[in-house]
């Protein structure tokens, strides 16, 4: 038995304890119902039909022989397919299971789980038609040509939880063959969110972001697009410390320049400071930390933070165990505190990002989602947290904060009539209107099938 285990024996019935047990308790809470909960609904979504069906004469019109108009139309002009079909407002979620949240290469079955989740998230935050697609392969250019072969049936691409260094060669190479959005969540989606949070956090601490020492403890490709964007956004990359399971990115690592062209760039760009050693080190003086590795606790200790700068940011963002539990983070003298959970304050997850990027994207017919983009999405989801009234527990919009989704969406499709990349021009008004009315009825028609029936209440619930 060890020092803690025998202290926490001997303490049991100790206030500090019983706290301590009660948000484990609490945030081991939504695995404990996961299993029963899934088991109850047989999966997360289905499709409903939106068009009315009269009687059987319907579909004469819907289906053969009044369909073949439309066919003809589309056939002579293939913009039309917007018009007539759900293409317009349709993602494919896309995974080849190599990289699911933090259990890593579970296979294409058990990631399904988490691609319905976020076909979820898409529809009731997004008013985005989203289906769930895992691959039985691994190979990145049978993704691709995958991709490609189901692109005419989607107006957009959600990449999901493919392992690096492949997903930074099957983005590219998507986002320069297909002309309809291709994003990859774990890359653009958690680096957009983190930033919003950052800009925050910083102006709350007084400090600017391009004087801000950040250590980055991951190297995956949430981190390197995390970079990236926050490169983008005023960070100096040699204000930045990165580390992967070897330890500090440096020039000597010979090991990246072959297979990890982005991992190399940060090894000889960043570290100026040349610091030597591993997260521990990386840590010490740094003003941030953002972390996206490997699922804790643990990972990131007490003594780790109270070595950091004055005022130190923590953003852990491993799932479903960040790397560090908020409280013990706080308790070493965090400033600020932002996980990847919603159970948490501050909750840095692209949920609050992809399903309002497509919005926007899809809303202005855009053929691409560019990094300018992600920024816009970025600096919108941190004006409403400020006009909200930002504090230590609060740098970005929580997922209740609804209006954070049509704003984004707006910010994003006058970014994409801006850069030229849209084919459809709204003002911002107009698209903020649209994207309120597409997730407002969203929202309404989910509540309206648990109000009827339709979706049945949870355990507990039932007899209420």
């Amino acid at each position: 038995m060890d020092a803690t285990t025998s202290r926490r024996k001997h303490d049991a019935n100790s206030p500090m304890v019983k706290e301590e047990d009660e948000r484990l308790r609490k945030a081991n809470e939504p695995a404990r119902l996961a299993i029963s909960y899934h088991s109850l609904y047989s999966g997360k979504m289905e499709t409903v039909a939106k068009c009315p069906v009269r009687s059987m004469d319907d579909f004469a019109i819907w289906y053969t022989p009044g369909v073949a108009e439309p066919c003809k139309a589309i056939a002579k002009d293939p913009s039309l397919v917007y018009e007539y079909t759900s293409k317009w407002n349709t993602v494919a979620v896309v995974s080849d299971g190599t990289r699911v949240l933090g259990l890593g290469d579970i296979g294409p079955l058990a990631g399904l789980p988490v691609m319905e989740g976020k076909a979820l998230l898409f529809k009731y935050l997004g008013g985005v038609d989203a289906v769930p697609v895992c691959l039985g392969t691994k190979d990145p250019e049978h993704i691709i040509q995958a991709v490609k072969w189901m692109a005419p049936s989607f107006g957009g691409i959600n990449l999901e939880d493919i392992s690096q260094p492949k997903c930074f060669h099957v983005l590219d190479r998507l986002r320069s063959e297909l002309d309809i959005p291709v994003w990859h969540d774990d890359q653009q989606g958690t680096a957009t969110i983190v930033l919003a949070g950052l800009m925050n956090a910083l102006k709350l601490v007084g400090k600017k972001m391009g004087g801000a020492h950040i250590a980055m403890i991951g190297a995956g490709s949430a981190n390197i697009a995390i970079a990236r964007i926050i490169i983008a956004a005023g960070v100096d990359v040699r204000n930045i410390t990165m580390t992967d399971s070897q330890g500090i990115l440096n020039p000597a690592r010979k090991d990246l320049e072959s297979d990890y062209h982005e991992k190399w760039y940060m090894a000889t760009h960043s570290n100026a400071e040349g610091k030597q050693g591993k997260d521990r080190e990386a840590m010490v003086g740094a003003d941030v930390v953002i972390a996206a590795s490997r699922p804790g606790p643990g990972v990131i200790t007490k003594d780790m933070v109270r070595a950091m700068a004055d005022d130190p940011i923590v953003f852990v963002t491993a799932n479903p165990v960040p790397e560090i539990w908020p409280w013990e983070a706080l308790e070493a003298g965090a400033s600020i505190v932002a996980t990847g959970r919603s159970d948490f304050p501050n909750q840095v997850n692209n949920s609050l990002v992809f399903p309002a990027v497509f919005r926007g994207a899809l809303d202005v017919r855009a053929s691409h989602i560019t990094d300018e983009m992600c920024l816009a999405a970025a600096k919108e989801l941190a004006l409403v947290a400020e006009e909200k009234g930002l504090r230590n527990d609060s740098i970005v919009p929580s997922m209740d904060d609804w209006d954070a989704f049509p704003r984004q969406a707006a910010a994003i499709g006058m970014k994409a009539i801006e850069q030229g990349l849209a084919r459809k021009r709204f003002n911002r008004k107009e698209l903020l209107d649209r994207a309120t009315a597409i997730i407002g009825r969203s929202r309404r028609e989910t509540k309206a099938m648990m109000d009827n029936g339709f979706i049945a209440p949870v355990p507990g619930e039932m007899s209420k």
